[in-house]
């Protein structure tokens, strides 16, 4: 039985941590935070030009980065991932689904089924795909391990203009659940992360509509959109041993726009 830390401070100094989308915005942010507490950060995304440059900003602070490109939404690339990932560093400890995608924004009823197919590739089925490599895996190793899934507030209520990647973000939350049930057992725990509205480019057709901005603000106790460390933070104590005692959780970070709604 595992017994409780004798310093419950987040540090992930001595681990391995794989994020995905990790080019720029939340992922970018998640993967400097886990450096600097002491990761070696695996970052990947599609493509290579703006992840090598996020893994050498990460490098110039004197932290250990490497950049792998691959796509969320392809099996044999996340195997290649893990793989790789332990070929450079030894082992993989962590794994941040942050990868992406929202092809389509509009009416639900306008969707086309390309761009619903891909929406599930990439942030559903592709988020599976990667938990599967990283926990064999662990379980080839007999060890512990956390898993970070980035889900969205889209997928715990009413997503307008939204709609298929709320479902999407909404099968996250379900998966996290029961694949914290089924991995618990093997110290392997899972848990999620549901963001509110957060300046990044993924966010664009939101950020400019200044009329819905405003409404969200108004609404938010905070007052204000989100930034990248908003969620890095949370990610960091859901990677590290500080939270080995939560599991199949989904944590919101919306700036309090959600318990707010009802006003």
């Amino acid at each position: 039985m595992q017994t409780p830390l004798s310093n419950p401070l987040p540090t992930l100094a001595g681990k391995v941590a794989i994020v995905t989308g990790a080019s720029r915005g939340i992922g970018e942010a998640i993967a400097r935070t886990y450096a600097a507490a002491g990761a070696k950060v695996v970052l990947a995304s599609r493509k290579l030009d703006g992840l090598e440059a996020a893994a050498a900003r990460i490098r110039e602070a004197g932290h250990e980065a490497t950049a792998i490109t691959c796509h969320a939404g392809r099996e044999e690339q996340l195997d290649a991932l893990v793989g790789a990932a332990v070929d450079r560093y030894g082992k993989v400890d962590v794994l941040v689904n942050n990868a992406a995608t929202n092809p389509y924004f509009g009416p639900m009823m306008g969707v086309d089924w390309g761009a619903w197919d891909k929406t599930f590739e990439v942030n559903t089925k592709g988020y599976f795909m990667a938990i599967r490599a990283v926990v064999r895996h662990l379980t080839a190793r007999e060890a512990p391990g956390s898993i970070v899934n980035v889900a969205s507030i889209a997928g715990m209520t009413a997503a307008v203009a939204q709609g298929v990647y709320g479902m999407s973000k909404a099968a996250v939350i379900s998966m996290t659940q029961t694949l914290a049930v089924e991995l618990g057992g093997s110290g392997i725990r899972i848990n999620a992360i549901a963001p509110g509205l957060v300046q990044t480019h993924f966010a664009g057709a939101l950020l400019a509509n200044e009329g819905l901005v405003r409404t969200m603000t108004d609404r938010a106790p905070v007052r204000r959109v989100g930034v990248p460390d908003d969620i890095a933070g949370l990610a960091l104590y859901l990677g590290s041993d500080a939270s080995g005692y939560m599991t199949g959780q989904t944590l919101v970070v919306d700036g309090g726009m959600m318990v707010s709604a009802a006003f």
